[in-house]
């Protein structure tokens, strides 16, 4: 497998038209443009700074940023901006324009290789969890060079890290790149051992799926809740939701064909090859995937492809929602992080072969990673908790927070026989008969799909399924490849020093997999009995972020991060405060969004129909007829039982946005926001579903359930 920038793919991407609208990467500065435009030193000494992650000569900088600048303004950019990935989790970016004056007040184009190498912004107007007072305002972007420039909308993009004056890492990508090269330098230490002497580089790949919801804009915006929090805090169910699975693959409706195509074409131009679309399980549901790349490159490019997904439904007359549990009791929208390990010559490390009981080297990759993610299953619960993940996991749609690993029958067949010291019975490649006599066999993956599974190894790579739709990928990775490195640190130091390398190799793998196979799980994960069973395994099963964060600040969890130089401890208390701030902040401001939507359109609504039905029976009863009025009385009577319920509870509510601000520590405000704020939302949205079951629909004022899954037509 390479990299969705890698050689191969170059050498088709010229052929591959969008269209009548051009060619694939046309509006990005990839390897095919450099060639064309840098002299072979130039372009030879570029590509052996990517290569070995080292500092690019400022004249090398200089011809490169003169030729992107050219190439830039062929292309209708009149603006560049470093393009980055603050923690607020979006992208940021500040436009600067081409133009100078000269000394005779000539107009002229420039861009250094200054400009294209480093950028001043301000840091203090970003989330730095306490790293930066607020008069420190110095901050710096740095070209990512393993990321493309590209150009959108009449601006040169150039992928960027984001730090503070005095070094600290104030976004996502710097430590993404330093947890790749812990992972390459301890992964090239594994392959020398097995006699790979050449590899210059492992580097992490991974290929996102993205889930999402559209909805029609018109009613989008009679939806407060929707405007404000990105999800629905009330709604009754619809009569039909996603019962009879219909939607799942079924026929694209032509107003989301021609957004899907134009979304397609869009990343296409911009170098992301989009590859698979189609419609998801619950109603207005839909997916994007494309195919992998180097993790730094794929987490701008999801980030690129949530932008786009939002824009291109505007235009459309639609809105795309990213939120992992837009609709109560439909299926939320999570992210499929498929990771794996490619060498620079483009071998996969997770690749089993036809015989992988006889290959060690992939049966010592595929304990590092077992070993890991049992060791710090806490740090991925961190890497894929929030407040909207915590509405999705663990509802018989999602992963639940229980982490295991699916490895499927073949490989679990493998190891138990190393673990019992036993030969491996192959009993050579099975055929899968599809009942159809006109269809021929085909071979049977050694691996079934594990959809419940929240790491998957799915053939030759993983699938991390926890992540929510919002999420940028970046975070998970980091973890992953920071734990994976340090398993493999500890490989590395114990086969060094053997004087018998094979009979060491065996025993280190039996011994990892022994102590630790409690990770491993084939089963239903959303089953009752996985979580009795994972109980008695003593795997962690936390239920929300504020059970989940803490462990981010953990003296063994810090002290990983410091080793393998991806994270310093401030850095990472700098992370826990943002993170569990903004969970605080997100409950804070859906508390009181809710509380506002009950003042000023639940109760007049209940209370329009409540006089309606009272007028009702006082007309029935005034006419002195035989008029019976039990309809309207039970239902009135129902509705002033539930509209009794409300102030209480909207009483409660008001109260917890009130207090929170007075909780001293933030895992204390973490804390009271759940059990405050969240639960008695809970709560009050149960009351006021049940109301909207029973309210006339005339008198209710706020779009249903039922139309809005149903309004993009």
């Amino acid at each position: 497998m390479h990299s969705v920038f890698g050689k191969n793919l170059f050498l088709v991407a010229e052929v591959f038209k969008i269209s009548d609208k051009g060619t694939f990467g046309e509006m990005v500065f990839n390897e095919t443009v450099m060639q064309d435009r840098l002299t072979k030193d130039i372009y030879k000494t570029l590509k052996k700074t990517i290569s070995n992650g080292k500092q690019l000569d400022i004249n090398v900088a200089n011809a490169v940023a003169n030729a992107m600048k050219v190439w830039a303004i062929e292309k209708g950019a009149t603006h560049f901006s470093h393009w980055f990935q603050p923690m607020t989790g979006v992208t940021a970016e500040k436009h600067d324009s081409f133009a100078v004056l000269d000394s005779e007040n000539k107009v002229l184009h420039e861009f250094s290789g200054n400009a294209l190498v480093k950028g001043e912004s301000d840091a203090s107007s970003f989330p730095s969890g306490g790293l930066r007072a607020t008069f420190e305002a110095r901050g710096y972007t740095a070209w990512d060079p393993t990321s493309y420039a590209f150009v959108k909308d009449g601006t040169l993009y150039i992928p960027t890290a984001f730090c503070s004056y005095s070094g600290e890492a104030l976004d996502k990508k710097t430590p993404l790149l330093r947890s790749m090269e812990a992972l390459d330098k301890q992964a090239k230490r594994i392959l020398k051992l097995f006699g790979n002497e050449n590899i210059k580089r492992v580097t992490p790949n991974v290929g996102a799926e993205q889930e999402y919801f559209l909805i029609d804009k018109e009613v989008f915006l009679k939806r407060p809740d929707l405007i404000y929090t990105g999800r629905t805090l009330f709604g009754a169910k619809p009569p039909k939701g996603q019962e009879l699975d219909d939607h799942y693959f079924g026929l694209i409706k032509p107003r989301v064909a021609n957004f899907m195509k134009e979304v397609d074409e869009k990343l296409w131009s911009l170098g992301v090859l989009s590859k698979t679309r189609h419609n998801e399980t619950a109603p207005s549901q839909h997916e994007l995937a494309v195919l992998h790349s180097s993790v730094n490159v794929a987490s701008d490019q999801n980030q690129l492809t949530m932008e786009l997904l939002k824009t291109i439904a505007d235009k459309h007359g639609m809105v795309c929602l990213l939120h992992e549990k837009p609709f109560m009791r439909v299926n939320g929208s999570g992210k499929h992080n498929n990771w794996s390990l490619i060498t620079n010559e483009g071998v996969n490390l997770f690749e089993p072969g036809e015989t992988p009981h006889d290959n060690a080297q992939f049966l010592l990759f595929l304990m590092s990673v077992l070993k890991s993610v049992d060791e710090y299953q806490d740090l991925l619960n961190v890497s894929i908790t929030s407040a909207g993940n915590d509405h999705r996991l663990g509802g018989n749609e999602a992963p639940p927070t229980i982490v295991s690993v699916y490895l499927g029958d073949k490989l679990m067949e493998i190891l138990d026989a190393i673990e019992n010291g036993t030969a491996y019975d192959d009993k050579g490649t099975q055929n899968l008969k599809v009942g159809v006599h006109v269809l021929p066999e085909f071979p049977k993956d050694t691996t079934d799909r594990n959809r419940t599974s929240p790491f998957a190894f799915t053939g030759n790579k993983f699938e991390f399924r926890m992540l929510g739709s919002s999420f940028s990928i970046a975070g998970s990775n980091i973890m992953l490849n920071t734990i994976v490195a340090e398993a493999l640190e500890q490989f590395a130091n114990v086969l060094e020093k053997s004087d018998n390398f094979n009979e060491d190799l065996q025993t280190l793998i039996k011994d990892t997999l022994k102590k630790h196979k409690r990770i491993l799980f084939n089963g239903n994960n959303y089953s009752e009995e996985w979580i009795v069973e994972a109980e008695k395994r003593g795997l962690l099963n936390p239920k929300y972020t504020p059970d989940i964060l803490p462990n981010f600040i953990l003296e063994k969890n810090i002290k990983l991060f410091e080793k393998h130089k991806v994270l310093s401890k401030s850095e990472v208390h700098s992370r826990f405060e943002i993170l569990a701030s903004n969970y605080c902040n997100i409950i804070k401001i859906e508390g009181l969004t809710l509380i506002d939507i009950t003042k000023k359109y639940v109760i007049p609504s209940v209370a329009e129909y409540q006089n309606e039905l009272a007028k009702t029976i006082q007309n029935k009863r005034l006419l002195g007829l035989d008029l019976n009025t039990e309809l309207e009385e039970n239902l009135l009577n129902v509705i002033c039982s539930l509209g009794k319920e409300v102030y209480p509870l909207l009483e409660d509510l008001k109260n917890g946005t009130k207090e929170i601000d007075n909780c001293a520590y933030v895992t204390e405000k973490m804390h009271f926001a759940k059990n405050n704020i969240l639960f008695v939302m809970n709560a009050l949205r149960l009351v006021i579903d049940e109301l909207e079951s029973n309210v006339g629909r005339k008198y209710w004022s706020l779009p249903t359930y039922m139309e809005i899954l149903s309004s993009v037509i």
